[in-house]
């Protein structure tokens, strides 16, 4: 009866959370709910544990871990060969490091309590850390990625990879180099990871802040109004303009005129044509940052020719993207809808990647205020690996959560001393080897483990194999058998393995 009493009141905590009552009210039935649970007491009065992860965080299974791994090679490998170094910083920063970089998304910063004197808080992003880092080493040039978990307190859509605890994978050039070469080449970047992935078919979408500040400008939003009309612009992707325009009018108090001549901007998208058009256009030509926005994107847009990645690409005047430090060049990698019957809930996955350039930020840091141009990359891992993840489970493809290459077996028993040493000389020559930890176990046991964990082969030992100075040598996919010499073992290993 107490059990069933403590289910009802865990059920109207729940209903009372789902109809966003009044925070007091939740708090006063989670009171009496945990009350109820300390008095039903558990075994020889020990406290029954809430066995969960915290809101917006998960854990992460071998056969996860397996599917992540090979994201994470794959967009490593790819940081390396355009010569990136690799930096890690601490996981929090100083309070006043990350407050007022990151605009209306500030509130969303987890303030960690006074401990020892120094006001922390949980790293944002990666991209403030890095300015911090530049400016406190006096470093002017450096091409780095960096990948490590940040926090943020956000309202989770697990589903869609959007967590509390999340990974990013960021890539950056900071220096003085001439316009639009390392703008071009992190565009790039992104192009190869999101093929190499193959997670089906994308655009990268790029704009300018200078263009739509001069855009802005031209359109009458006041100077004071600039950065949150951007964050409206910037829901353009998920809302439609009607609905924009009347958070602009009705919420931000914009005229309604402005918002209308936003609108016939906003809603254009091209290349190289547009932007020639643009170049042309009355109003946005006289403005000293348009134009210089425009004349960079013309520039860019001849690289990314050189390239051959101009299919990818959509110079796209909504894109906003709402932080607060960009200066020039912004992009955003945004997944095609998928036509395939399997991922029908893939939909609205949305922005897999984005970046920008962000001139003044190192800037903010430095006690001279001494600037060092940055541009950079962020791969969102999380919703790529959501995706993934969602694709394996349709397919019901194994995935392999080791990398053994061979068990090592006995084929009758008393043959342990054997095994061990066996496996040890293979341990030793860089072999990933395991074994089945019985003192007699049988054969059909140990071929059985194979098959369900996919090691590709099997070393057996036996009497006779002993006698002869050989190892049978067994492939698990096609049960053929083949003796091998001892002393020849781990270079057959090595070549079966390697193919």
């Amino acid at each position: 009866a107490q059990e069933a009493a403590v289910r009802a009141q865990a059920e109207a905590v729940r209903r009372l959370k789902q109809d966003k009552a009044d925070p007091d009210e939740i708090a006063k039935e989670v009171a009496k709910l945990l009350e109820m649970k300390a008095q039903l007491g558990g075994d020889e009065g020990k406290p029954k544990f809430v066995l969960k992860t915290p809101k917006g965080t998960r854990d992460y299974g071998p056969k996860q871990m397996a599917i992540r791994e090979r994201v994470f090679s794959a967009i490593i490998s790819c940081f390396k060969r355009h010569g990136a170094e690799v930096i890690d910083t601490p996981v929090f920063e100083l309070k006043e490091t990350l407050t007022g970089k990151y605009g209306e998304d500030s509130k969303l910063i987890y303030d960690l309590k006074d401990q020892g004197g120094e006001l922390l808080s949980l790293r944002y992003d990666l991209t403030v850390p890095f300015a911090r880092y530049l400016a406190m080493n006096k470093i002017t040039n450096i091409k780095r990625y960096h990948i490590a978990k940040v926090y943020r307190r956000d309202n989770p859509a697990m589903t869609r990879g959007r967590y509390r605890e999340f990974y990013q994978c960021d890539f950056d050039i900071a220096g003085q180099f001439d316009p639009m070469i390392p703008d071009a080449e992190c565009l790039k970047i992104v192009q190869e990871i999101l093929s190499d992935l193959q997670l089906g078919d994308f655009v990268i979408k790029v704009n300018d802040r200078r263009i739509l500040d001069g855009m802005f400008a031209v359109c009458g939003v006041p100077d004071s109004k600039f950065r949150t009309i951007c964050s409206s612009v910037d829901k353009l992707d998920k809302v439609p303009w009607e609905e924009v325009r009347s958070e602009m009018v009705g919420e931000k108090g914009l005229s309604p005129e402005a918002a209308d001549r936003i609108g016939e901007y906003v809603q254009l998208h091209g290349g190289l044509d547009l932007i020639e058009r643009l170049l042309q256009d009355p109003k946005l030509s006289q403005n000293k940052l348009a134009k210089e926005g425009l004349g960079d994107m013309k520039l860019l847009f001849e690289y990314l020719t050189l390239f051959g990645i101009t299919g990818k690409i959509s110079f796209d005047l909504s894109l906003a993207r709402g932080l607060d430090y960009y200066t020039g060049v912004i992009f955003e990698a945004v997944l095609l809808q998928q036509e395939n019957e399997h991922v029908e809930e893939l939909v609205g996955v949305g922005s897999v990647a984005g970046g920008g350039r962000y001139d003044g930020l190192v800037g903010m840091f430095d006690p001279k205020g001494r600037k060092v141009p940055c541009v950079g990359v962020s791969i969102g891992i999380e919703r790529i690996f959501s995706i993934l993840e969602q694709r394996l489970e349709a397919s019901e493809e194994k995935i392999r959560t080791t990398e053994t290459q061979v068990l090592v077996a006995s084929a009758q028993k008393k043959l342990l001393e054997e095994r061990l040493k066996l496996i040890s000389e293979l341990w030793d020559a860089g072999i990933k080897a395991e074994m089945l930890y019985k003192k007699n176990p049988k054969l059909l046991n140990q071929l059985q483990y194979c098959e369900d964990t996919g090691i590709p082969l099997v070393a057996i030992v036996g009497e006779q194999e002993l006698k002869d100075g050989v190892v049978k040598l067994r492939i698990v996919a096609t049960r053929e058998e083949v003796n091998i010499r001892r002393e020849s073992l781990v270079e057959e290993i090595r070549t079966r393995t390697s193919q």
